[in-house]
């Protein structure tokens, strides 16, 4: 019972967090999804990323194991993902990115965050900044069939990031001024993010649910076989194991959406998929985090 308690309180923020962002859209107020999501991505997450990494001091290993856990997870992910939608001859430009990239940033971070503490959160910012460096690239190429590495090397979270492993790497001290500053600028970003993706699922139009069932369904159950499987096979242990589990079993990224619609690979079915194993996920999140717990 004491366990089921702990979770319901992991899970409850969550939900209220993502249900007001819904409601909020729904009642016909405006949000400014565009704006929010760019100070998401050009502010709040670059801050939060470099304070978290450099103020808990998480090790050299332990960014590696995350590292290696993400590009693993990746890898296998596009190996079976490929391989069902070859099965059932689906198209791949559509699919491929919602079945690879799980939404280890909207939801994946507050999920960490609230059941591992700020320690949990330093290690999910690993993986959510690995995770997302592939998505901006290879989601693109994907969509897109080009990639820009300009643009991907201007991106303000994987600079921060670096910038991070440079300063623990070299026991460099960060100035109190912008310790302080990063961490009231990242405090932000993690219920701005759970409140955007409710009002990104309000906002969604979702098409051919039947298979968008399926393959919400596919991505939950891929991504928790394989975050369990990884860490058996990498031999991950405490904290790391656990996020690296809770990570990998998100479901499908709303970014998928942005760029199947900036691409026009097939958005509304983008959106159904985004949304239907999002909800699927909404309801399995109690037994994942048992799971990683």
């Amino acid at each position: 019972m004491g366990l089921w308690l702990e979770l319901f309180a992991v899970v409850l923020p969550v939900y209220i967090c993502a249900g007001l962002g819904f409601v909020w859209v729904r009642s016909g107020r405006s949000f400014p999804t565009r704006e929010i999501t760019e100070l998401i991505m050009l502010v709040g997450a670059p801050c939060l990323a470099f304070s978290k990494l450099v103020s808990l001091q998480v090790s050299v290993e332990a960014m590696a194991q995350m590292f290696g856990a993400v590009f693993a997870a990746l890898g296998t992910f596009l190996a079976l993902s490929l391989l069902v939608l070859r099965v059932f001859g689906l198209p791949i430009r559509p699919y491929l990115g919602p079945l690879m990239f799980g939404n280890a940033g909207n939801m994946g971070l507050p999920v960490c965050y609230l059941a591992f503490g700020e320690a949990g959160l330093a290690l999910a910012v690993c993986f959510y900044a690995a995770n997302a460096s592939v998505m901006f690239s290879g989601g693109v190429v994907i969509a897109s069939g080009r990639l820009s590495w300009r643009e991907l090397a201007r991106t303000p979270l994987i600079l921060a990031v670096v910038l991070a492993i440079a300063v623990v790497a070299t026991g460099v001290r960060v100035p109190d001024w912008l310790q302080n500053t990063t961490d009231l600028l990242g405090d932000f970003t993690i219920p701005l993010m759970q409140i955007a993706l409710g009002v990104s699922l309000a906002g969604l139009r979702p098409r051919g649910l039947g298979r968008s069932l399926g393959l919400g369904a596919f991505r939950i159950v891929m991504g928790l076989a394989v975050g369990l499987a990884l860490a058996e096979l990498m031999s991950l242990e405490g904290l790391v194991r656990s996020v690296v589990i809770v990570e990998c079993a998100m479901p499908a990224a709303v970014f998928n959406y942005l760029i199947a619609q900036r691409y026009e690979q097939r958005p509304e079915e983008v959106a159904s998929v985004v949304m239907v194993s999002t909800l699927l996920a909404f309801g399995t999140l109690p037994l994942i985090l048992a799971l990683a717990m």
